[in-house]
């Protein structure tokens, strides 16, 4: 879908902003801010917000957000003094002023793309991971420079989407570690982990930085320290959390370059990446430009298991959150795609964790709880993987299992794009242990996270009403008629079938209650 408002015109496929049908060039995180504000018009959009969607929540200053916006504002022909287009909520946030007029999106022609780096590859990401720099180390700690890097060699070679250059290759590089065009040429790689690793003191210091090897652009960097004998938990937090942001980052990365290319000539790859992007934003509309993606990436090659996987996931969309008259067959349709995905490559955790959360829509936790266990035994850093574990947990009544997943879950991915599904889960198992204060605190934030479905707004409503939070649930049940004006409690049973009954009864006459 794209949004007319003025002269101007917004097409987030296209990725790109036309005044009177000439392309605006934008910088791509001013045009995201752009989307992200059009997208949520009808309410203030904060800061947080801001930083989580175009950042990815990365720490920024506030300089850079107004900098962000101050360029927005040019684009569409705004200033901050008159603020008829972006107007700035003092100390909150911000809102996207104009009448906007949806419309379907554009065609593009070719003059409308801006060509992808040259001799950039098409098909499966790759990456070279590089012996680490070393600054000032102590003899006895030199080891670590060859020894991280090879275990986020192991890590990353667990994930089916992404095509790891062997250790043999990559360290004959050590050398000349900084030589991106050497390392990329003889490689092949599209992405290059390099590292620096030095020691002050009695600590231990690891700078990583993510290069896109095409544009030299450095699409993600950290910087993680720990006490010299706290070496071997720093070893592991590397890993957890470099394979954590690489699953957001370089996708994401593909995504944005996969826009800029004349949409004809995208590969399966760059559609199942474009798809991904939807995907998470949780909407009919996203979801249904998601489909299309995927069914395109299947149509480009058959054999494509995350492909159907994807198609899995947007059925399953379909049937959680009630976005088809026919949930039954939506349903039916997750489990196919998720069997054939599974078929075409048994090792894949998206695979397995698409399949596993079918058996969410038959009510059978057990067996869902089967293939999740599957999914992070394949790839033990994949938080998504332990929140679908915590939420099969949940209905089944296991609360310490519900909490050791989501805490698991939550310290492998605190920016996760299913963040409100994460404290949601907790918020859920608190009220059916009673804990109504609790539940209501932690179904706020997960209603307040960005890309929270009416789900988890019903989920804050019993939480706050069943807290005697009065105001607070008149709030939600308002939220809840906007997102989706038919909802009911079937909707929200259907969604979490709980085993306990009791529980579900007081949920059940609370949302009565409240007028579902």
């Amino acid at each position: 879908m794209a949004w007319s408002f003025g002269a101007f015109r917004l097409d987030p496929e296209l990725f790109q902003l036309s005044c009177r049908d000439v392309p605006v060039r934008l910088e791509p995180q001013v045009l995201s801010l752009l989307i992200h504000l059009v997208r949520n018009r009808d309410h203030m959009v904060t800061k947080d917000e801001i930083v989580a969607a175009v950042w990815q929540g990365e720490a920024v200053s506030d300089a850079s957000i107004s900098s962000r916006i101050r360029s927005a504002r040019q684009a569409v022909g705004d200033d901050g003094a008159r603020q008829a287009v972006i107007r700035t909520v003092h100390g909150r946030g911000f809102r996207f002023v104009p009448e906007v007029t949806p419309s379907a999106p554009g065609h593009a022609t070719s003059e409308d793309f801006i060509p992808p780096p040259p001799g950039r590859p098409g098909g499966r990401p790759s990456i070279a991971v590089l012996p680490f720099q070393q600054l000032g180390m102590l003899p006895e700690l030199t080891i670590l420079g060859d020894a991280i890097p090879h275990e986020i060699i192991e890590a990353l070679s667990r994930l089916r989407w992404l095509a790891v250059i062997a250790r043999g290759s990559t360290f004959r590089f050590r050398q000349v570690a900084a030589d991106l065009d050497l390392v990329s040429t003889a490689l092949a790689a599209r992405y290059v982990l390099s590292g620096v690793i030095e020691s002050p003191g009695r600590t231990i210091a690891v700078t990583l930085e993510l290069t896109d090897s095409s544009s030299r652009e450095i699409i993600w960097a950290d910087r993680l320290v720990a006490p010299v004998d706290e070496v071997g938990d720093l070893r592991a937090r590397i890993v957890a959390h470099l394979v954590s942001a690489l699953e957001a980052h370089i996708p994401d990365n593909e995504a944005r370059i996969a826009r800029l290319s004349d949409p004809a000539g995208l590969d399966a790859w760059a559609n199942y990446h474009i798809g991904l992007g939807h995907l998470y934003r949780f909407t009919a509309a996203d979801n249904a430009l998601a489909k299309g993606c995927f069914e395109r990436a299947v149509k480009a090659d058959p054999q494509f298991a995350r492909a159907h996987a994807g198609l899995s996931f947007t059925s399953f969309l379909e049937a959680f959150l009630r976005l088809t008259p026919d949930p039954a067959l939506a349903a039916r349709n997750a489990r196919r795609h998720a069997e054939r995905a599974v078929e075409l490559d048994a090792l894949d955790p998206f695979a397995n964790f698409t399949m596993g959360r079918t058996f969410w829509l038959s009510n059978e936790p057990d067996i869902a709880a089967d293939w999740l266990a599957r999914a992070t035994a394949l790839n033990p850093n994949y938080a998504q993987g332990f929140y679908a574990s915590a939420f099969t947990a949940m209905l089944t009544g296991n609360a310490p299992g519900v909490y050791a997943a989501l805490d698991t879950s939550l310290h492998l991915s605190p920016l996760d794009p299913l963040l409100y599904g994460i404290h949601g889960v907790r918020a859920q198992m608190l009220i059916q242990q009673e804990d109504h204060e609790a539940a209501a605190n932690w179904a706020d934030r997960a209603a307040t996270t960005p890309g929270a479905h009416y789900l988890i707004a019903m989920i804050a409503l019993v939480a706050n009403g069943l807290a005697e939070r009065h105001e607070q649930a008149g709030r939600w049940r308002q939220t809840i008629r906007r997102l989706k004006p038919d909802a009911t409690s079937a909707d929200y049973c259907a969604a979490f079938p709980t085993r306990e009954t009791k529980s579900r009864a007081r949920i059940e006459q609370e949302l009565r209650r409240q007028g579902f």
